[in-house]
């Protein structure tokens, strides 16, 4: 079935379509002919997009960043400000939204990730245009007191990224987890890194 983008360009269209692809088939399913047939395209209209397969993997990488910040919205993460409570809503959301609503972006994600384990200049691009929610992060636990931000980040990202395997492609497939277990995980994790109570001496309203 062919996949559209209300309003989008063709370029848009072929990486969406390269999204599905790769949620539904996996990396080997991804081709410029593949794209053009689900799509509903002309033959050779991916190849005007995209003339190569590793120009089709970075579009396909763009439009992923650009869609997977619509349901992370990582610029609408929680002012530092607000305490741990804040913090922990606001990654709680986040990461429910994506389990959610995001499935088939998850999926596409993990192939593009495992490909650019073999491909070097696809492994600059996908960690550049992956960065914008990581640094949101660090700018966050920074703000917040963190003794050490970059390994408290990659404590947050690692939890939250074995969660969407988990429920995504691992054993908990089946499962959503409910916003409430997510956060109650959330919490546990920051209470461990924070101890219990906000940052800052602000006292634990939950």
């Amino acid at each position: 079935m062919p996949v559209r983008t209300a309003g989008g360009s063709r370029a848009d269209l072929v990486a969406d379509t390269a999204l599905a692809l790769l949620a539904d088939r996996g990396m080997r399913g991804l081709t410029h002919r593949a794209v053009d047939e689900t799509a509903g395209l002309p033959p050779g209209s991916t190849s005007n997009v995209a003339r190569t397969r590793q120009a089709l993997l970075e579009l396909t990488v763009r439009r992923l960043a650009d869609r997977e910040a619509r349901v992370l919205m990582p610029e609408k993460m929680p002012d530092p400000r607000g305490g741990l409570d804040s913090l922990v809503n606001g990654l709680a959301l986040a990461t429910h939204r994506a389990l959610a609503h995001g499935r088939e972006l998850t999926l596409a994600r993990y192939e593009l990730a495992l490909e650019a384990t073999r491909r070097p200049e696809l492994r600059t691009y996908f960690d550049a245009k992956g960065a914008r929610f990581r640094d949101r992060l660090t700018a966050l636990v920074t703000a917040m007191g963190s003794p050490d931000p970059a390994r408290h980040v990659l404590s947050l990202v690692a939890w939250v990224d074995g969660l969407m395997f988990s429920c995504v492609a691992g054993s908990y497939g089946t499962e959503v987890p409910s916003l409430d277990e997510v956060r109650a995980g959330l919490r546990e994790l920051l209470d461990g890194m924070f101890g219990p109570g906000d940052p800052g001496g602000c006292e634990n309203s939950s």
